[in-house]
């Protein structure tokens, strides 16, 4: 967590956080969304956003912090700002005094009496946490899979490194992208004249980036306003695009061995990049592994279809589980054993060896969890 903040701070910051919280969880809205459509006053913006987002992602946590001295469950509102105010005793390092004294301030007058006796328990308390899910604050299901998928040590840094704010990382021509990500845009490594399919391109990011090699590069989507995004972020960042169509993966409108290199930049439970959305593991349940892994499958048996002999085939997640990456491999194996499987972690050491492809964990790097898998196409 970040350091507490300084300077002097309006009475009405954590009331205005803590009706922004109210949004992302009573109306299932956006944490970053939230954020961004809030007029929030210069010199507390800070503040709100450090709030939001960390209690978002701490929510768990925060509430067994709270819930030891609550008798009947307050409403959101109230309980938002326990919440803050418990973020910022155990979290933030704030001094007790400010944390609960303005914390309270923010309450309802009827609710100060209350959030003040909770708060003032909470600051004097030693955690004992009960599990480490909780400590970590994911829900159950997440922790138990990655800790069977990654062994217990690797996934709890991977979780405690998520609940730190990510780095904020812009490339040459402005457009802001995990360093991970480029790390894969980078492997797909297009020669002159080739022709590229970035299949699952929205918002772009890769596919503004393959684009600026003297490859001519087509982008596709299968929802539209995903493809809307790509057009416009390669206006925005001067990437030139041969095309960009809205078009399924799983059936693609294009001629069968039509393309030199294909990257299957697939759709993903996203369990590598929770640490840039506050909100996300709150949304993803255990059934959407094994779903989107079947997705995953069906992208990569299409792109190979697409690929000219002696072409390439590139897989990427921004996830760590097992059925998402190790087990996609096994499934081209299967299916394709005429492909090979190219080298990544022991040319590159910023990957680690993961099935016959390659692997970044978030504290590896303080990036983006990662996974890749590169194949090349036997000649006939």
């Amino acid at each position: 967590m970040s350091s507490s903040q300084s300077g002097p701070v309006s009475k009405n910051a954590r009331a205005v956080a803590a009706k922004l919280l109210d949004r992302v969880e009573r109306d299932g809205a956006y944490a970053n969304l939230v954020l961004a459509s809030a007029e929030l006053p210069d010199r507390d913006a800070g503040l709100i956003t450090e709030l939001v987002y960390g209690v978002t992602r701490m929510r768990r946590a925060l509430d067994y912090l709270i819930d030891g001295f609550v008798s009947d469950p307050p409403d959101l509102t109230t309980r938002n700002l326990l919440r803050i105010g418990a973020y910022q005793l155990h979290m933030l390092d704030t001094p007790a005094y400010a944390a609960v004294s303005e914390t309270v301030e923010a309450a309802p007058r009827r609710q100060r009496g209350f959030v003040n006796a909770v708060l003032r328990r909470v600051a004097d308390m030693e955690p004992a946490w009960s599990t480490e899910a909780v400590r970590l604050s994911y829900p159950d299901w997440m922790v138990e899979r990655l800790e069977a998928d990654l062994g217990a040590t690797e996934a709890h840094a991977a979780l405690e490194q998520m609940n730190k704010p990510a780095p904020v990382t812009a490339r040459p021509d402005g457009y802001v992208q995990d360093r991970a990500s480029q790390w894969v845009a980078e492997l797909v490594d297009p020669q002159p004249g080739e022709r590229v399919l970035d299949m699952c391109a929205g918002p772009g990011g890769k596919a503004t980036a393959l684009a600026s090699s003297s490859a001519t590069v087509v982008a596709a989507d299968h929802r539209q306003h995903r493809a809307s995004l790509v057009a416009a972020n390669a206006a925005k960042t001067g990437a030139s695009l041969a095309g960009v169509v809205a078009a399924d993966g799983c059936h693609p409108p294009f001629r069968p061995h039509s393309f030199d290199r294909v990257l299957v930049d697939a759709p993903c439970t996203g369990l590598g990049v929770l640490g840039r959305r506050a909100d996300a593991r709150w949304r993803v349940g255990p059934n959407d592994v094994e779903e989107l892994a079947r997705l995953q499958t069906k992208l990569v048996r299409a792109a190979f279809n697409l690929v000219r002999p002696e072409g390439v085939v590139i897989y990427s997640v921004c996830t760590m589980t097992k059925a998402e990456t190790a087990a996609i491999d096994d499934a081209v194996a299967q299916e394709r054993p005429d492909a090979v499987a190219v080298p990544i972690a022991n040319r590159d050491p910023r990957w680690r060896p993961h099935s016959r492809g390659a692997l970044i964990l978030p504290q590896d790097h303080n990036t983006d969890g990662m996974f890749v898998a590169k194949y090349r196409t036997p000649d006939r």
